[in-house]
């Protein structure tokens, strides 16, 4: 018989499925999920946790952590004596017409800029901070159908000074007035550097946050951790409310200013987290 013809025989043909039978029983001796186990574990990197134990400790940002906080208002304020003041003073002229106004009123504000100089104020102490022009009318005829009539003009100038030495501030005051100043709008005291007061009030400021919290910690039966958010609310400063009476200018005596105290206040909003 030929060796192709020995191929195609039943003899050879059963011989070969046996073979094969054979080997496929072989490899389905072992689980094939046994295997399929083995390369999870070999691939899978995050952590198995088992039930009824606590949580492995996490510090991707994404991780969601449960936190106790509490918001507090911390306040600080600062007083001192004051070395700076602050005086809004003007002219104010009118006449019948706007030129006549203007001239008046050119005449007696050189009369005020003189007087301060020659009592030391310096050029950058002062600043014009308003100046107008304005018609002046009669409204008493309104009433015969006439409407308002003109009557004139009044010009007004105003100066904003810083006066640093507060024991001649009365004597500053009569002294512009007898120049020429008809007009005063406002006065007010300060620090010349309210730096450091300022800090000190911020420093008084976390500290009363700081304070506060600790206090509702304790009584919710929590400790302070640590200061999640801080932010700065306010740091405003204002003058205590002062009353000046001007004496008359034939008497020799200054005009009586009491500067009393200025006050400087700040404000914090702070987030803690509380913890057990």
């Amino acid at each position: 018989m030929s060796f192709s013809r020995f191929l195609q025989s039943p003899i050879f043909i059963l011989a070969g499925f046996a073979l094969l039978s054979a080997c496929g029983a072989n490899r389905d001796s072992q689980p094939a999920e046994a295997g399929l186990e083995a390369t999870a574990e070999a691939f899978d990197p995050s952590p198995v946790i088992k039930p009824n134990e606590p949580p492995l400790d996490t510090t991707h940002p994404n991780s969601v952590q449960p936190e106790t906080t509490l918001t507090i208002r911390g306040k600080g304020d600062v007083t001192g004596r004051p070395d700076l003041a602050i005086l809004t003073l003007g002219v104010e002229q009118s006449a019948t017409t706007a030129g006549d106004a203007m001239a008046l009123n050119r005449e007696a504000m050189n009369g005020v800029f003189e007087s301060l100089k020659a009592r030391g104020i310096e050029d950058r102490d002062m600043q014009t901070s308003n100046f107008s022009l304005q018609p002046v009318y009669d409204y008493s005829r309104r009433d015969d159908g006439q409407g308002p009539r003109l009557t004139g003009y009044r010009a007004a100038n105003s100066l904003t000074v810083r006066i640093r030495d507060l024991n001649a501030l009365g004597e500053t005051m009569d002294s512009l007035i007898q120049a020429g100043g008809n007009t005063f709008s406002g006065l007010r005291f300060a620090m010349s550097d309210p730096r450091e007061a300022r800090n000190e009030a911020r420093r008084k400021a976390i500290r009363d946050a700081i304070s506060k919290a600790e206090l509702y910690a304790v009584e919710a039966g929590y400790t302070v951790a640590r200061i999640v958010t801080l932010s700065e609310i306010s740091a405003d400063s204002g003058p205590r409310p002062i009353t000046a009476m001007a004496r008359s200018l034939e008497r020799s005596e200054p005009t009586p200013i009491a500067s009393g105290e200025v006050q400087y206040d700040v404000e914090v909003k702070v987030e803690f987290e509380l913890r057990k």
